[in-house]
């Protein structure tokens, strides 16, 4: 039985002399998909990511949070935990953290606490304080 394509089907694959044999990876590279929204990934990754929002202190968390800040001031040494909220640099929310350390000194005029090892704590951010 013949068919049409019997005179080249033995023939040798054609190889360019002036251009390289492109490499497998290279190939299927062509085919791949690809970005057509570059930074899209991204977004809707920014998006999904969780963020919480700050918690408002009723009047008495206040006033025991204002009578631990000036035992605070008071004490002198010791470890002490804060828990405090972070806003988020890039959308609406941020997250709280716990830190503990100790007290350096009590910036009044910045309303920061600073510890020993250099960290800040803002005051007005602070949800507890654990002796």
């Amino acid at each position: 039985m013949s068919g049409p394509y019997d005179d080249i089907i033995d023939l040798p694959h054609p190889t360019s002399e002036r251009h390289p044999r492109m490499s497998m990876a290279n190939r299927a590279a062509q085919f791949s998909p690809f970005a057509a929204l570059t930074g899209y990934e991204d977004a809707v990754r920014e998006t999904a990511r969780p963020t919480s929002r700050k918690a408002e202190l009723t009047e008495e968390e206040k006033t025991i949070l204002d009578a631990k800040l000036q035992l605070l001031a008071e004490r002198a040494g010791g470890e002490v935990t804060f828990i405090y909220f972070q806003p988020d640099s890039r959308k609406e929310g941020g997250a709280y953290f716990t830190v503990t350390g100790e007290v350096k000194k009590m910036d009044g005029l910045v309303r920061e606490v600073v510890l020993t090892d250099g960290r800040r704590v803002p005051m007005d951010d602070i949800l507890d304080i654990q002796f």
